[in-house]
């Protein structure tokens, strides 16, 4: 289990080094994610290197028994490259060029970007693959973090390679895009240019390969690094810093090609369901890679900077997220940073040692962590039957949806998607987050709403899944189009139409609930398992061989279907015709869960009390609520002692041996 943080110390006088490392020591650190934004003190000129400052504090390092995770410099090129090399910024849609003055102030797809780049991991890997201090290698850092797209010249050029590639021919292009739309025809690829600011709504299905375009670029980016790491000697594993479900990469397409995932996250102090949106992003990342380990590269002790108003953490608070991380799958427990600094925008963002010294709770609270972690015995790598319910998510699916021109144009995916989270997390379900094409008999529900855009290989699997055993929840907007973002023949639900039962007519857009003037606003709907509101679509569904399980007792569609349930196969289908409001959609999950008989990871927990199984480890988290007394016999992991009860105050937490534990 590592424990350690982001270290800048060419932003410190070198005497301060050794006090760096006697303090690391103390705090338990083992591992530090070193050099990310030195590139301009590695490589000052062009034709010049300095690594003497490197060689020193690597050496200083490994003596004093931390590892080290060695960065490639790429995200924030130095001034002389741009001014050398101006063609290697970014553009926006509107032509504006980004400058340079803060990080990230390259296009992706830059012939002379990643010349520079790979030239600088080379030099790095030729003189320090087979230093003792590096066990790792972290690319770059966070991918497309600000520059979300880049519509450059170059952007331009290596777009036309892109869609040459996927295409073949410009014919099939054109098939595609439907291109005879507003007499968009193209005679070749060389006259398409990126979708660059237009006068009116852009071609969607240029929307949609731009966006894997460019969720592409920034992945050849890295492989780019990474193999010329490898054939510069590098043997280690090498990562590079996830964000939680980033919407510009897609991260399904990543996970394979990265040795170690790891992941940032800064859950919102201010916000008391931030530590539920939290365990999203550790699921994600666990089930990215199934089975493998994954590092929390990223948190904060404390406060942020950028938020509009930037709470501390309270007390236990810290630790408590990072032990939800362990049980979720962790194997590293990170931060930004090691020493706050003194300059800069991030001068007031937390870090493990923060300007007020060591006299205070929040280094106390880091040695205090720093000592727990190092008492874990080995755990157990995540095991991919952990998780009973399958959420779908899908990155193109999110794109798509989040498209324009649609009978609702205000969805916002993520929320949606965390939405269902949340409600699945309060009943203690462990829940795998993964796109349709992984659906399969190791859960017994799979939720999947809002799921626009399809491919062949997600329906056949849902299909599959269905006629097998399983139990899914779909709808609304769901199967309407294919990969390309064109409606298929037939019109809607042309693929899940005979496992959900249906036929959909319309998609009976609602005005937003806080939009002004007039227009049906919710539909409200009735259960025998309970009511709640519908709101963004109140759909014209026909239920074929489904059976109604709710109706609609407002609005146009009163007495109309809003919820079915279809037995195909083996398996059970529910589709919904609207979106269930927060105190819906935990309405509609319990009433789901029941029905495909899933049980919580461990029962009688409070809401505010989180449980997590990692193999054969459960993990007790009390995210702030009040004491919580557990009948529960099993053995601790820290401790190795046999307990029966375990009393959770605020903000504490327990490991348990899942082979012994058992509620009371």
């Amino acid at each position: 289990m590592h424990y350690g943080a982001d270290y800048n110390p060419d932003q410190w006088p070198e005497d301060i080094w050794p006090d760096d490392i006697a303090r690391m020591r103390e705090a338990g650190v083992t591992l530090v994610n070193l050099g990310i934004f030195s590139w301009a003190r590695l490589q000052p000129e062009e034709d010049r290197f300095d690594f003497a400052w490197l060689d020193r504090i690597l050496d200083l390092l490994h003596e004093g028994g931390i590892a080290v995770d060695l960065a490639t410099p790429t995200a924030s090129p130095p001034p002389w490259v741009s001014a050398k090399y101006p063609e290697i910024l970014p553009q926006d849609e509107r032509g504006a060029t980004y400058w340079p003055g803060a990080r990230q102030h390259y296009a992706p797809s830059s012939p002379v970007y990643r010349r520079l780049a790979a030239t600088v991991a080379a030099a790095l890997a030729d003189r320090y693959a087979d230093h003792p201090a590096v066990v790792m290698w972290h690319v770059n850092n966070e991918y497309g973090c600000h520059v979300h797209a880049d519509y450059s010249d170059a952007a331009r050029d290596a777009f036309r390679r892109w869609l040459t590639d996927r295409y073949g021919s410009i014919e099939s292009l054109n098939a595609a895009w439907g291109t005879d739309v507003w007499s968009q025809r193209y005679g070749s690829f060389d006259e398409i240019v990126p979708p660059r600011l237009a006068p009116c709504s852009r071609n969607p299905h240029q929307l949609l390969d731009f966006r894997r375009f460019t969720s592409d670029m920034l992945l050849e980016c890295f492989l780019l690094e990474r193999d010329v790491l490898r054939a510069h000697g590098a043997t280690q594993p090498i990562t590079t810093n996830f964000m939680g479900a980033f919407k510009p990469a897609d991260y399904n397409r990543w996970a394979e090609h990265l040795d170690v995932l790891s992941d940032d996250c800064y859950p919102d102090p201010n916000d008391p369901e931030s530590f539920r949106d939290a365990a999203f992003q550790r699921d994600l990342m666990r089930s990215l890679k199934p089975g493998a380990a994954w590092y929390l590269m990223e948190q904060s002790t404390g406060a942020v900077n950028w938020r509009q108003a930037n709470a501390p953490k309270a007390p236990g608070q810290m630790a408590a997220l990072s032990a939800q991380a362990v049980g979720r799958g962790a194997d590293g427990i990170l931060f930004f940073q090691w020493r706050q600094s003194v300059s800069g925008p991030e001068r007031l963002h937390s870090a493990m040692l923060p300007h007020a010294g060591t006299d205070t709770r929040s280094w106390r609270e880091v040695v205090a962590l720093g000592a727990d972690l190092a008492a874990l015995p080995p755990l157990p790598p995540p095991d991919e039957r952990d998780g009973h319910v399958a959420l779908v998510f899908d990155w193109e699916n999110w794109w798509g949806v989040e498209g324009l021109d649609h009978p609702h144009n205000g969805i916002d995916y993520y929320a949606e998607m965390h939405r269902w989270y949340r409600a699945l997390h309060r009943r203690h379900a462990q829940v795998d987050i993964v796109p349709p094409e992984r659906v399969d008999d190791r859960y017994a529900l799979a939720v999947a709403p809002l799921l626009y855009l399809l491919r062949p290989a997600g329906a056949a699997a849902l299909e599959r899944f269905v006629a097998g055993g399983g139990h899914l929840l779909t709808g609304p907007f769901s199967d309407v189009v294919d990969e390309h973002d064109r409606l298929c023949p037939g019109g809607y639900l042309t693929r899940l139409g005979p496992v959900v039962g249906i036929r959909l007519e319309d998609f009976g857009a609602l005005v937003p609930v806080d939009a002004v003037g007039p227009g049906e606003r919710e539909a409200l709907v009735k259960a025998p398992w309970g009511g709640f509101r519908g709101t963004v679509h109140a759909e014209e569904i026909e239920a074929l061989g489904a059976s109604v399980e709710a109706r609609f007792t407002t609005g146009r569609r009163r007495g109309h279907a809003a919820v079915t349930r279809n037995t195909h196969g083996r398996g059970v289908a529910r589709y919904l015709a609207t979106l269930p409001d927060e105190a819906g959609v935990q309405t509609v999950v319990d009433a789901a869960l029941a029905d495909a008989a899933v049980e919580p990871t461990l029962p009688g927990l409070p809401e505010h009390v989180e449980v997590a199984r990692r193999g054969s480890m459960l993990t007790l988290v009390n995210h702030g609520g009040p004491v919580a007394e557990i009948a529960l016999s099993g053995r601790d992991v820290l401790t190795g002692e046999e307990v029966s009860a375990v009393r959770l105050a605020a903000w504490d937490w327990r490991m348990l041996w899942e082979d012994t534990a058992t509620t009371g």
